[in-house]
């Protein structure tokens, strides 16, 4: 199993650019998204990844936006949910981004991922996102009947 904390995914709207080429609109990872890339793979090398695990995996994201510098103000005034309105990507574009940099460095690609969750956290700090990814076994279940099968009378 591998815990990591990697920088604040940056948007999905911005991870992509367009461009033409030959008459067709072209798209294609833009250079922040290259960008975040690199650093997400120069920091799980860090840690000690050296080659993306083979085959299924689970993954648990903790994505952390960053806390407003009025957060005390608003807790008192808000209570407990003091940190509903503060900016942060949804989950889903933000996993997006970040499987797509963990390929072919944490796991070979997405399609790999057999099962996920994500968590949005109270924001305790500085923007990030801590990364959890785990193989899974294949687990062998029984043959499912066919659904037609007619049944004997």
């Amino acid at each position: 199993m591998l815990t990591v904390t990697l920088p604040y995914p940056i948007s999905a709207n911005r991870y992509w650019k367009s461009f033409p080429l030959n008459g067709r609109t072209m798209t294609a990872p833009s250079s922040e998204a290259k960008a975040y890339k690199r650093d997400v793979g120069f920091i799980l090398r860090g840690v000690g990844v050296t080659s993306p695990i083979e085959g299924r995996v689970a993954v648990h994201i903790d994505l952390y936006p960053k806390r407003p510098q009025d957060w005390e103000s608003r807790k008192r005034k808000l209570g407990e949910n003091w940190d509903d309105g503060v900016q942060c990507l949804d989950i889903d574009n933000a996993r997006k981004v970040l499987y797509d940099a963990l390929k072919g460095i944490a796991i070979v690609d997405d399609k790999w991922i057999w099962s996920d969750s994500a968590r949005r956290c109270e924001p305790d700090g500085e923007a990030r996102v801590v990364v959890t990814i785990r193989e899974v076994a294949a687990v062998k279940s029984a043959a499912q009947p066919a659904l037609f099968d007619e049944v004997a009378a």
